[in-house]
């Protein structure tokens, strides 16, 4: 049986334009396209099985091509409903690869598509918001055995990682690839900023510029967002439990306030944080007639959506990824993309020369994981700093660009503590 035969995807039919949007970001994607070229030759997974939960689109794609030249057996699903492209699926289940997912599956199917996925008996994994490890270690611990290790993309993700390892429960390591600085300085800031303004403009069709835009958390994304908003021409207002960050953000010239205060004055709403119920009940109560949510992070759980239905006399869909919450009192609130991933849901996600090297250190970090993994222990790990330099070096090269280097008296004065 072929991958074709083995997948489930909603319509072989669609490969050739899935093909061509991986071919697209294959050409500006140079730092995999040399990591390629290196697994091609030393083949590091030669006779293994990997499983892959990501946002599968055009640029996971091409990772789970990537790793599959390294020489695995590669079985792929999505890590949310409303992120799975079908013609990305359908070109991927073409090329070799075993597809288990579809665009919008009902709840209980997006979960079985998870697990047919590990039935397959990993040896590796890359994970995205820890649902892959989550089910492992709980309902299907009869498919823990076989697994080495593997790597995790986002920060709810480790957060559960680590939970799980506090607990002395992980069953396996796993890097923490979210950690890396060529991931969260690039990947959450400069990706998720201008991709939160890509999903929303396209959706919404509706100008930045003079709106409020809150910003619900000042992490590495909640940087990016606000950035890009005050670049679009907003007013910017950041929202933070972390006293911390709150200073940071008021030092880089927006307003922060509680969102008892930011809910008043909103015209726009970007929840970043990775936590729940962040958006609720009592702030839907002063919102502005028309006021736009969304969430940018990775569970549909920032925005309380039952409690924004209970204080509804009506829902309706009123543009594609847009829902309309009549409140009562007349007053309307809108929400994209059911408030899954706005980026993803209604968008195409991160630039593709940023996910360059966010997907070489997966990459990368599978390797590490796959050479190391009776050594390092069930845990969690950062990514080595030696695989972070060397993505932000093969990242340099790609742009043509040149850095100094350290002399060998240079390296001698910093290790020293004497006088010179």
């Amino acid at each position: 049986m072929n991958a074709v035969e083995r997948s489930i995807v909603a319509d072989q039919s669609l490969a050739p334009e899935g093909h061509l949007k991986i071919d697209w970001v294959k050409a500006h994607m140079p730092v995999l396209n040399r990591i390629r070229e290196q697994f091609e030759k030393e083949q590091p997974f030669r006779g293994l099985k990997v499983a892959i939960s990501l946002h599968l689109e055009a640029k996971t794609a091409y990772l789970a091509k990537v790793v599959q030249a390294g020489g695995a057996e590669v079985t792929i699903t999505g890590s949310n409903p409303l992120s799975t492209q079908d013609d990305v699926c359908a070109a991927l289940a073409e090329d070799g690869i075993t597809v288990f997912a579809k665009y919008n599956p009902d709840p209980k199917e997006y979960k079985e598509l998870m697990i047919k996925t590990l039935e397959t008996k990993p040896d590796l994994i890359i994970d995205d918001g820890g649902d892959l490890v989550t089910i492992l270690h709980s309902e299907r611990r009869d498919l823990l055995a076989g697994v080495r290790g593997g790597a995790e993309e986002t920060t709810t993700g480790i957060l559960r990682l680590k939970a799980l390892d506090k607990e002395g429960r992980l069953e396996f390591p796993m890097v923490a690839v979210n950690d890396a600085f060529c991931k969260y300085l690039f990947d959450n800031r400069y990706g998720t900023g201008q991709s939160v303004f890509d999903g929303i403009n396209r959706t919404t069709n509706l100008v930045v510029a003079g709106k409020t835009v809150v910003v619900v958390g000042y992490g590495w994304c909640g940087k990016g967002v606000a950035m890009r908003a005050k670049g679009l021409g907003a007013q910017v207002v950041v929202t933070e439990i972390d006293a911390i960050k709150a200073v940071e953000a008021y030092m880089d010239g927006f307003t922060v306030l509680p969102m008892s205060e930011a809910a008043k004055i909103g015209d726009y709403f970007v929840t970043v944080t990775g936590n729940r119920d962040v958006i609720r009940g009592e702030h839907f109560e002063v919102m502005k007639d028309g006021a736009i949510l969304s969430n940018a992070g990775h569970f549909d759980v920032e925005v309380n959506k039952p409690e924004l239905a209970a204080q509804s006399s009506s829902v309706r869909t009123v543009r594609r990824n847009i829902e309309e919450y009549q409140l009562k009192d007349g007053r309307k609130i809108y929400l994209l993309a059911e408030g899954r991933l706005v980026n993803l849901a209604a968008g195409d996600g991160h630039p593709a020369e940023i996910m360059d090297m966010t997907f070489a250190l997966q990459a990368l970090s599978l390797k590490y994981v796959n050479d190391r993994y009776e050594d390092i222990g069930k845990t969690v790990v950062n990514v080595p700093y030696e695989l972070d330099e060397q993505v932000a070096r093969y990242k340099l090269e790609s742009l043509g660009i040149s850095i100094d280097r350290l002399s060998d008296e240079q390296k001698a004065y910093l290790q020293s503590w004497q006088e010179h």
